[in-house]
């Protein structure tokens, strides 16, 4: 039977935010027990309506092309076929500090969905997360788009190093039409390959970047 692996930080009141982006907000709209109390419900019928007020940036999310180009494609107009049931390679880069090209050398890397696992993840919620740890160089990013792969997932705080303004990774991976999944978790329990993966966002007419539900199905 096939298995899956929940790749995804969970979207909670009170999780860690990005220093500056707005705190999650989860309100309850409508709770059961107001419904119950509602005329237009049967007896014992009671429904709850939540209302959420959440940065893109939040958890773990994809990045759109339009997220760093202005004239690139949005959420809503990011194909499927770049997000759900692709072939995942795992590569594991275990230091802290810049990915080379060199790393993904020897890699079958066509058309596939490429994961980063650099163990930064273990620090979700902790004071150090958010800070510049793992990064794509330029070169790899370029190294990459020429491998045709097609998308680049990562479990830390970003893909780019934070200390360079130009962010590199995010303007040569999206300009290529290349999402890319932020803040993974679990990608410890993934194989080196042979594994699907998924990271679907809402279709948002001016979507730049949105929570997804992130998950490799193995086996």
């Amino acid at each position: 039977m096939p298995g899956f692996i929940d790749l995804s930080h969970r979207l909670e009141p009170g999780m860690p935010a990005y220093p500056g982006l707005p705190a999650p907000d989860f309100e309850v709209f409508l709770a059961h027990d107001d419904s119950a109390r509602q005329a237009n419900y049967a007896p014992g019928t009671t429904f709850q309506i939540a209302a959420y007020r959440i940065g893109g940036n939040t958890g773990t999310y994809v990045d759109a092309p339009f997220h760093r180009h202005p004239q690139a494609a949005d959420l809503a107009e990011l194909g499927l076929e770049r997000l759900a049931n692709l072939l995942g390679v795992r590569v594991v880069v275990l230091d802290d500090g810049p990915i080379e090209a060199n790393v993904f050398g020897g890699v079958d890397l066509v058309g596939k969905a490429v994961l980063i696992r650099t163990d930064w993840a273990d620090r979700w919620g902790g004071p150090d997360y958010f800070q510049s740890g793992p990064f794509l160089t330029a070169d790899a990013c370029r190294f990459l788009v020429r491998a045709q792969v097609t998308l680049v997932g990562i479990d830390c705080a970003n893909i780019d190093n934070m200390r360079d303004p130009a962010r590199p990774a995010h303007t040569i991976l999206l300009a290529a039409g290349i999402p890319i999944v932020e803040h993974l978790r679990g990608l410890d329990e993934l194989p080196p390959g042979g594994f699907r993966f998924f990271a679907v966002p809402p279709a948002i007419v001016g979507g730049t970047s949105f929570p997804v539900r992130a998950f490799a199905i193995v086996g």
